[in-house]
């Protein structure tokens, strides 16, 4: 066993509050009950759209938007977040 510790490695990762904006249109073979649920049915969406391709959803059109926001604008739980993710030790540095 060595007892040199490995040298850490600093993580220079800066994080931020987003606001993004999602919109797919697609075509999907499916049952009619998970239609009426729609949580149930952004999850299944979300879980296939992860995947990658599926023979049982056709995307048609998406468009992605993504603007970086005042950390005044998010929630005091957004910001508690970002303050401990700041002071992590592994963030640090």
């Amino acid at each position: 066993m060595n007892s040199k510790a490995a040298p850490r490695q600093v993580n220079n990762v800066e994080v931020g509050v987003y606001e993004c904006e999602i919109r797919i249109k697609f075509r999907m073979v499916e049952e009619k009950s998970l239609l009426a649920d729609r949580e149930q049915l952004l999850d299944v969406l979300l879980e296939v759209l992860s995947a990658g391709q599926d023979d049982f959803v056709q995307t048609l059109d998406q468009s992605i938007k993504i603007q970086e926001l005042s950390e005044l604008k998010a929630s005091p739980e957004m910001r508690r977040q970002l303050m401990r993710l700041r002071n992590s030790v592994d963030y640090a540095q």
